[in-house]
């Protein structure tokens, strides 16, 4: 029977909860079990696709097309799992249903409230995302927010009900708090952690083991402290210090006995963990290494979290190469004013990742301007793409005019433009292409050659595509079509020929990257920015 485990959060948000929740994946995955993972946002929003990323960081994009939280980005990069829709559960979407059963007459004329008809539809959220992937050994499901949030209440009291309804041995509650360190005494402090535990123990949830983040190093005089006044196993009181690379966390959970406790208390058919592939990864992460400087020029560089998979994507790859990747993140709107050339010219290479709307652009295309005139390898990402083929038509044609009817709907040049069957929709929604894609490759392209296939599929989040009537002008000026939807219709690889390496992608490869299995465009990129240090 497929074993639940339910992640909280106290104290403060972005403590970590996340890569906590994904390094334990991990963990279990190293001892042979099989393991997914779900994520469940007290928003009432349906999903990020529509939030700033200032607000909620990265939108993280399945295999089947959900725009999801950033988290899931952690748990596949860490599980090395494809999740789908099932792993990202929202109130907007839960209230949707809800009322959608309603007005349909599926309650009979009952009064709908949220016990039980909201926790229900939370915990069939909960159980299908096990249906989903074949019932697997363990499904982790993490709770967003922080214990006490008004918001979040319906989820915590839906994983307090699950543990009547699939039985105590089969659930197990980690609460992942934070350890405040005060300066003027110089030390940590547990109090926050007690009122947290109390808060979650008033709605029925009594931890199993506690995680406790911290800046500094957890003495065993706190430790004992937590676990007499939050009632947990010593041994369940586990230490979690800020790491230097996030790679670590994982090993320093089993190191901690994290997993053997879980395993344990929830009587999992487990062997003995095997490191041997992510000790000798996580080594070569912390092997001093010749530093490669790549810039980052993007929209909402303010907040790293808005370009979080492209950022570990560069890490794999640097990783793979031997390079110790430092990214320079250049704000796009700097570029337009003048500001922020120097430290774009002292880089090896320049990725410009996917972003919607037209504040910026300018500044990405002086970015693609640049790294063609002076043979910088340039990555161009979904937006930075489309970019890199507005550059490319502007020198073409010797004026400033195209452009993607995105940002000038009446340009005389629309070289990237929506699809006939689009223009009549106006649901925001309803006109992305979202999810994985087949891309068939040119033989004896770049992409071919990194990829070392003919065939892959990417996943997708965008709305305008290359406009086809440009094909024939943009190869004479020296664009190649690299990779094409099986059809023919579809650009989906573009580069440029007679350049050490200038390649976009309508596709958002970083999506698909693991740290040991670098994704293969970001190898080859990372490949060509490491030659000019030579």
């Amino acid at each position: 029977m497929t074993k639940y485990i339910f992640c909280t959060g106290g104290v403060v948000s972005s403590v970590g909860k996340g890569v906590a929740a994904a390094a334990l994946g991990r963990v279990l995955k190293a001892r042979g079990l099989r393991v997914t993972m779900q994520k469940l946002d007290p928003y009432i929003n349906v999903d990020p696709g529509t939030m700033n990323p200032f607000q909620h960081g990265e939108v993280f994009v399945t295999e089947d097309g959900a725009e999801t939280d950033l988290d899931l980005g952690h748990y596949e990069r860490f599980i090395d799992e494809n999740l789908t829709r099932a792993s990202n559960v929202t109130t907007g979407q839960i209230y949707a249903e809800v009322i959608a059963k309603e007005r349909r007459g599926d309650y009979l004329g009952g009064t709908v409230q949220v016990i039980p008809h909201i926790t229900n539809e939370i915990k069939r959220r909960i159980g299908l995302v096990a249906k989903a992937h074949q019932n697997p050994d363990v499904v982790i499901v993490e709770v967003g927010g922080t214990v006490g949030d008004i918001e979040g209440l319906p989820f915590l009291e839906a994983i307090r009900q699950m543990r009547r309804d699939v039985g105590r041995d089969n659930v197990l509650y980690i609460h992942v708090t934070w350890l405040p360190y005060i300066g003027a005494t110089g030390e940590l402090k547990t109090k926050p952690t007690q009122h947290s535990v109390n808060t979650l123990r008033s709605v029925g949830i009594q931890p199993d083991a506690i995680i406790a983040r911290a800046d500094h190093p957890v003495p065993d005089s706190l430790r004992e402290k937590i676990a007499l006044f939050c009632d947990v196993d010593l041994r369940a009181v586990i230490p979690l210090p800020t790491a230097k690379i996030l790679y670590e966390v994982p090993l320093m959970l089993e190191e901690a006995g994290l997993g053997d406790f879980v395993v344990e208390r929830l009587g999992l058919p487990a062997r003995e963990p095997d490191w041997t592939e992510w000790s000798r990864m996580v080594s070569e992460m912390r092997r001093p290494k010749e530093k490669l400087p790549i810039a980052l020029v993007g929209k909402y560089v303010d907040l790293h979290d808005a370009y979080i998979s492209v950022r570990e994507a560069l890490i794999h790859a640097g990783v793979a190469h031997g390079v110790d990747v430092q990214i320079e993140w250049i704000a796009a709107e700097d570029l337009e004013h003048g500001r922020g050339w120097d430290r774009l010219q002292r880089v090896h290479g320049i990725v410009v990742p996917g972003g919607f709307g037209y504040r910026g652009v300018e500044g990405k295309i002086l970015a693609a301007r640049y790294a063609r005139e002076n043979r910088v390898p340039y990555l161009g990402l979904c937006l930075g793409m489309q970019v890199m083929v507005i550059e490319l038509a502007r020198y073409a044609l010797g004026s400033d005019e195209p452009n993607s009817t995105e940002f000038n709907p009446h340009t005389r040049y629309p070289v990237i433009d929506l699809l006939p069957e689009q223009r009549d929709i106006t649901d925001l929604g309803g006109t992305m292409r979202l999810g994985a894609y087949p891309c068939v490759l040119v033989p004896g392209t770049r992409a071919a050659q990194a990829y070392g296939a003919d065939l892959v599929y990417e996943r997708h989040r965008h709305r305008f595509e290359f406009n086809n009537a440009y094909r024939d002008l943009l190869q004479r000026a020296g664009l190649v079509l690299s990779g094409l939807s099986p059809d023919g219709r579809l650009v989906e690889i573009v580069e440029l020929a007679d350049h050490p390496f200038m390649l976009g992608t309508q596709f958002h490869p970083e999506f698909k990257s693991r740290p040991n299995r670098p994704h293969p465009l970001f190898k080859a990129f990372i490949a060509a920015a490491a030659a000019r240090l030579d």
